[in-house]
């Protein structure tokens, strides 16, 4: 029998057969005005400021995930990891759970990373020196089967997070390196529902902002920090079936901004 997974369309909840499930997004503009809209927004960058920033999706060589850098980035879309929605309002991040991962993780993304000089370094701050700000405004659109986890957005340092906006199921938790229910925003997040993340790290703490509002503070001393947003999924095929394109997680993003003082 075709299985069931919950997906939003049109703010919508509903259970669908992934058998027969068509994503309209994916069909061509039907009227003028869509197409209008289709032109105006045909990539990513166009609706995101993406300048400073480079892109690992859920495809390509085992453990050697694509990534896309400036100039490239600002013309770059790949249905459906990476892509604008129909009336470019925002662009989702999709990563299924048979995605290839990288050296240094089992999970799959499409996800970005902080960069600087118009994409072409690496950033890294130091939480101690300056104050470094994430805003982003997303939505949790889809979740894995079986292990319903996923991350939005996160501050990272060297080879590990520091600390995520990380939903399991329809708890929304903010963690603390490896204490991944450090601090519970809410415990009926609904799929769909758009709320603003922020990050503002200096004097070596990060604060973490739930809609304008601190929930935490993470104590971290580290100088190889950057910021990361997308879809991050923290399930594989060996924890969620089935194993296909049809099982992952996915999130919409409206607006993202980095700043340095």
């Amino acid at each position: 029998m075709p299985s069931t997974r919950t997906v939003v369309l049109a703010g919508l909840t509903a259970a669908v057969s992934t058998a027969t499930l068509t994503l309209s997004a994916h069909a061509e503009p039907s009227t003028p005005q869509a197409r209008a809209a289709a032109a105006r927004c045909a990539h990513p960058a166009d609706v995101l400021d993406l300048t400073d920033w480079k892109l690992t999706l859920p495809t390509g060589d085992d453990e050697d995930p694509a990534e896309i850098t400036q100039p490239e980035l600002a013309t770059f879309s790949a249905k459906p990891w990476f892509r604008v929605e129909s009336g470019c309002d925002a662009v989702r991040f999709r990563a299924a759970v048979n995605g290839v991962t990288t050296s240094g993780s089992s999970y799959p993304r499409a996800e970005l990373r902080e960069m600087t000089e118009g994409g072409g370094d690496e950033a890294a701050w130091s939480t101690t020196e300056g104050t470094h700000t994430l805003v982003v405004r997303e939505a949790f659109m889809a979740l894995p089967e079986e292990r319903p986890w996923l991350v939005g957005a996160q501050v990272h340092g060297g080879d590990d997070d520091v600390t995520v906006f990380r939903l399991e199921g329809s708890k929304l938790y903010i963690t603390d390196g490896d204490d991944r229910h450090h601090h519970l925003v809410t415990d009926d997040y609904e799929l769909g529902t758009e709320f603003e993340a922020k990050f503002v790290a200096e004097d070596g703490e990060i604060d973490a902002y739930y809609n304008g509002r601190l929930q935490t503070t993470i104590s971290h001393d580290g100088d190889t920090n950057y910021f990361k947003a997308g879809a991050y999924t923290q399930a594989n095929c060996d924890n969620s079936a089935p194993c296909s394109d049809d099982n992952y997680g996915e999130v919409r993003i409206s607006g993202i901004e980095v700043t340095h003082s």
